[in-house]
């Protein structure tokens, strides 16, 4: 630590220029070491590299960096030889190492798996792009995700050197806790875990109740399916999130805050515990930070990974020790949340914004994105892209832009469908939707909404029907059953949805006529489930149904009266005959049927009686003639 000041936070240029790694003075190699690329076999990328270094005798150093964005190409590995900018290769698995490190320590690129160039003030490799003119890359705008993937998270000093902490020194050196609180209100960051509350007036309210103990809760609990942001963040930049947590608590007056992260992200949490130790060390947390006054104890809980406790009271309830469950509000937490004390919850995305507002000012921030919707927004993308992973673009980019142009379009080029954002409590954004601006109020306006950022992209292969039967499963199960309209309401949605789903056997009148008249209750059902529930979580579950039916009502209509899901996704549904010139009538699939629903003799044509089919496909996976069809 003889190399920094922590109380004038000064340190030697000679040091940034080697931890910010501008120029190298021996070989080295970096690994992307995030959930995503560990999943991909980062694990043995590296041990590779290790065992051809010690093979050759070269000293380098290995570095293990978070997840720069692009995970459809994990596992990552980048080379930095002295004298010459870093270079980037994808999908490279252990036995691709060798070949790679062979060629880049010889100062030549194989072209194979090559992606692109960084900008590290050295020597450029000829003809390979630099990254931000590679496509993925080109069209974001990067603050949260600043450092993702380029530095070493667990490494304070790497942070530092990026003017980490610069912005905790400023505000307790030069602003008071009102000046921090109007700044971020001038900056229009709005909260990017859901609703998009203006963090800033959150944090005013929090700062004017009286109390003798204020606390600051780090919302990393992230449940939403297809979600993964947070994590890569923590994974990747840990420190930016503290720095973020410690300007907030001294805004709101807060001396105590706590992370509540699941506690599936272990990764996550193990860095995140060593970066809160190497704060301490340093001075940036505990006691009189800055020479200022300003103490502050962050402490990490675990979640159990209920999606209901990402509801702000609920959150409360489980820190407290007690059964995640939502209470009414008024009060809000502002005024009276943990141990009844005032208590401001933000999400991640939303605190690693703080210290780039704090430092290059809230008409920098006000500048970026929409008239109401200002900075950036980070997205996990996923489903049937091109290319997955994290993008941070600014507001006001289009979906069409971040899903085309960004993650290179629909995978084997088949047509777009819809794409799912804002997770359970969101909706569908349709092709002729496409073009919608990012900001909360366009994307209110096509029934879904922004969420936590996740994206899910649908095919042609998709069934919107299937879509909001797996999204009101979701729901319905991590229901906490507290009040009638969202335990009671959301199952009868899921039935509902599974009749429909399901072709009836042997159905009554009756039974036909209950399916039927809960077909036609479903929209209703939906709005008073809305209308009626104590939470956030019930008063949007039923937004997938509502969204999926407002653009796909036609899907609804053909399982309902057709009882035919176009496309075939919906196994219950499908319809299966046989052609009578193709079969031989060797009986495999009559003596395979669970429901003996294909007859037939010996050496002539079968038949599969319908009443009696459900659908399986074990005749369609038996038969060695391609005698049965599917419809």
């Amino acid at each position: 630590m003889d190399w920094f000041n922590s109380q004038a936070a000064e340190v030697n240029p000679e040091n940034i220029r080697l931890l910010r790694r501008d120029m190298v003075d021996k070989p080295v190699i970096y690994i992307g070491a995030g959930t995503c690329g560990l999943g991909a076999g980062a694990a043995e990328t590296e041990r590779a590299a290790h065992q051809w270094l010690s093979n050759q005798g070269i000293d380098a150093e290995i570095v293990k960096v978070g997840c720069i964005g692009l995970c459809a190409y994990e596992p990552l590995l980048d080379v930095q030889m002295p004298g010459f900018n870093r270079v980037s290769f994808g999908n490279v698995s252990a036995a691709d190492v060798d070949a790679i490190l062979k060629e880049v320590i010889a100062l030549n690129i194989p072209k194979e798996k090559v992606l692109f160039q960084f900008r590290n003030n050295s020597r450029s490799w000829d003809n390979i792009p630099f990254i931000d003119q590679h496509s993925y890359f080109q069209p974001q705008q990067r603050i949260v995700l600043k450092n993702c993937g380029l530095i070493n998270p667990e490494s304070i000093e790497e942070y530092i050197s990026r003017d980490g902490y610069m912005a905790l020194k400023k505000v307790l050196k030069n602003q008071s806790a009102e000046q921090v609180c109007e700044d971020i209100v001038s900056s229009g960051l709005r909260g990017r875990g859901g609703g998009g509350f203006p963090t800033g007036v959150k944090w005013r309210f929090a700062r004017k109740t009286e109390a003798d103990q204020k606390y600051l809760i780090c919302n990393a609990d992230e449940g939403d399916p297809g979600a993964f942001m947070d994590r890569a963040v923590i994974e990747g930049d840990p420190h930016r999130l503290l720095e973020g947590m410690a300007i907030a608590a001294y805004a709101i007056g807060a001396t105590k805050a706590i992370v509540y992260i699941r506690a599936e992200y272990p990764l996550a949490i193990h860095r995140l515990k060593i970066a809160i130790e190497d704060a301490k060390a340093y001075g940036f947390l505990g006691e009189n930070i800055f020479n200022s006054g300003f103490n502050l104890e962050i402490k990490i809980k675990k979640g159990a990974g209920a999606f209901v406790c990402g509801e702000e009271t609920a959150m409360i309830g489980s820190i407290e020790g007690r059964r995640g469950m939502p209470r009414p509000r008024p009060p809000f937490p502002a005024v009276s949340g943990l141990h009844q004390k005032p208590t401001i919850i933000n999400n991640v995305e939303t605190l690693s914004n703080i210290p780039e507002i704090i430092l290059h000012g809230q008409e920098w921030f006000s500048a970026i994105g929409t008239e109401k919707s200002k900075g950036t927004k980070v997205f996990a993308l996923s489903g049937k892209i091109k290319l997955t992973g994290l993008v941070e673009v600014p507001m006001g980019m289009s979906i069409r832009s971040v899903i085309f142009d960004i993650a290179g379009g629909i995978m084997n080029d088949k047509k777009f469908k819809a794409v799912q954002i804002g997770g359970p409590s969101g909706g569908c954004i349709t092709e002729v939707n496409l073009d919608t601006p990012i900001d909360y109020e366009s994307i209110i306006e096509k029934g879904a909404m922004m969420g936590s950022g996740g994206l899910v992209v649908m095919d042609e292969d998709t069934c919107m029907v299937d879509v909001a039967k797996f999204f009101m499963d979701f729901i319905q199960r991590e229901s906490c059953g507290k009040c009638i309209p969202c335990r009671e309401g959301t199952k009868r949605m899921l039935d509902i949805l599974e009749s429909i789903t399901n072709r009836p056997i042997n159905e009554s009148q009756y039974e036909a006529l209950e399916r039927i008249k809960g077909v036609m209750q479903l929209e209703k059902l939906a709005n008073v489930i809305k209308d009626t529930s104590l939470c956030g979580l019930g008063q949007t579950a039923p937004n997938p149904v509502l969204s999926t039916i407002r653009w796909f009502r036609e899907e609804y209509e053909e399982h309902i009266f057709d009882r035919k899901c176009r496309a075939g996704v919906c196994t219950n549904l499908r319809h299966f005959t046989i052609d009578v010139d193709a079969c031989t009538g060797c009986t495999v699939c009559a003596k395979k049927c669970p429901v003996d629903a294909i007859i037939g003799s010996k050496k002539e044509p079968h038949f599969i009686i319908d009443d009696k089919c459900i659908a399986c496909g074990t005749c369609l996976e038996v038969c060695k003639f391609n005698a049965i069809s599917v419809s």
